[in-house]
């Protein structure tokens, strides 16, 4: 590959960063349903926090994902397990927290419990 190349794989990289930037939220998004949860993760990087506001991990994870949220491309969509218990189900969410990446429509990670801000941006990055 030479210089000219690498530089244009830059470019488009560094504009396919600034689109997601432009149009993901900076803050978490509430699923409202299985309709609105294809919606956010068929397109870009998405993490998806499934959580129950009883979980105290839980607690502790919300202002991390909420930091991804706001210093990534990524956009967060957060699933209360107690109100959306057919999704939990469907992506077989037996504990809480649960995370999961999605890469364009597409499962990429599986984690289960607290995750700390450094791990969950690196996982965003490495996506991007």
């Amino acid at each position: 590959m030479s210089d000219a190349d690498d530089i244009e794989s830059i470019r488009e990289r560094k504009a396919e960063q600034l689109k997601q930037s432009l149009t993901a939220p900076d803050e978490p998004v509430h699923v409202e349903g299985a309709d609105h949860f294809e919606e956010l993760t068929s397109d870009g990087v998405v993490l998806v926090d499934f959580y129950a506001d009883w979980c105290g991990p839980c607690q502790m994870l919300e202002p991390v994902v909420e930091d991804v949220a706001a210093e990534t491309v990524a956009t967060v969509a957060k699933v209360d397990v107690d109100e959306h218990q057919s999704l939990a189900g469907q992506f077989g969410v037996q504990g809480v927290p649960t995370l999961f990446l999605y890469v364009d429509g597409e499962r990429a990670e599986r984690m289960v419990g607290a995750q700390d801000a450094d791990r969950l941006r690196s996982l965003v990055e490495s996506y991007v």
